[in-house]
């Protein structure tokens, strides 16, 4: 599939790597950005060869360092309010692929950036990063999903002091309040997260997607029925051919081989 805005390359491991291809702009989020980034999180959903994706920025200064201002100036009330269904609905289908997304934040994830960087399974971040939600000194609030993931990742307190301060933290207070799952040189960024995503595609994809659905359901219908739908997804897993391999070659010492089934 053709892209103008974003770069879409697959691996032979089965990792594709999206990257934000707008250097000169930062890799601001425009409406093109997030229409594409909708398209690839399609592809990715729908590719049985693709079994995670790193999303990440081109250059070294910017992840995402937020959204196109010039449009943001111009939107009416309507537009800005369909402006922001539209990311809310692109961010929401990466988080909820059923595959390990990884952002891998190579600068700034600044607004829309870090909106987009929260939607993903984890985030490890280069050392060079800052990370925040500048809106409120643009009159505006977070409208990609920031103040409702950002509390759910940091707690009540921090999300709020972020978010009214719009102030960005770096890549150690991050890692910190555990906004980020680790800090790299930049160098080392990507291959980090290549390495940790070798090691969780080693496991069996059912359980691998069983355990993300069961952690969203839990996060946003609360703990009862969070706790019915693990027990399902547990019966579920229990009735698969990767638990039958999986137990078998636990007993048998030797290392699995799963075929997502």
């Amino acid at each position: 599939m053709p892209y103008q805005h974003i770069q879409f390359e697959l691996a032979g491991s089965g990792v594709a790597l999206v990257t934000v291809n707008r250097p000169d702009k930062l890799n601001a989020l425009s409406r093109g950005v997030v229409e594409e980034l909708g398209q690839a999180a399609s592809q990715i959903a729908e590719d049985p060869a693709i079994r995670a994706a790193i999303l990440t920025g081109a250059g070294e200064k910017a992840f995402v360092a937020g959204a196109d201002i010039n449009e943001l100036a111009a939107f009416s009330p309507v537009e800005a309010r369909s402006y922001a269904l539209r990311g809310q609905q692109v961010f929401r289908k990466l988080e909820t692929l059923g595959k390990p997304v990884v952002a891998a934040v190579n600068g700034y994830a600044l607004g829309g950036g870090l909106e987009l960087a929260m939607a993903c399974t984890v985030r490890f971040a280069a050392e060079n990063a800052k990370l925040g939600q500048p809106e409120v000194k643009l009159g505006l609030i977070p409208g990609y999903g920031g103040t409702q993931r950002l509390p759910r990742l940091v707690g009540y307190g921090r999300a709020l002091e972020m978010l009214l301060a719009g102030e960005p933290v770096t890549a150690a207070e991050a890692w910190r309040i555990g906004l980020v799952n680790a800090v790299t040189p930049q160098a080392e960024l990507l291959p980090y997260c290549r390495a940790w995503l070798d090691k969780v595609l080693a496991n069996a994809p059912l359980a691998l997607r069983m355990a993300m659905e069961a952690v969203d359901v839990g996060l946003s219908a609360g703990l009862e029925e969070g706790l019915r739908f693990e027990a399902a997804a547990f019966g579920v897993c229990a009735a698969s051919e990767d638990r039958q391999e999986g137990t078998r070659a636990f007993l048998e010492k030797r290392r699995a081989v799963f075929a997502g089934k």
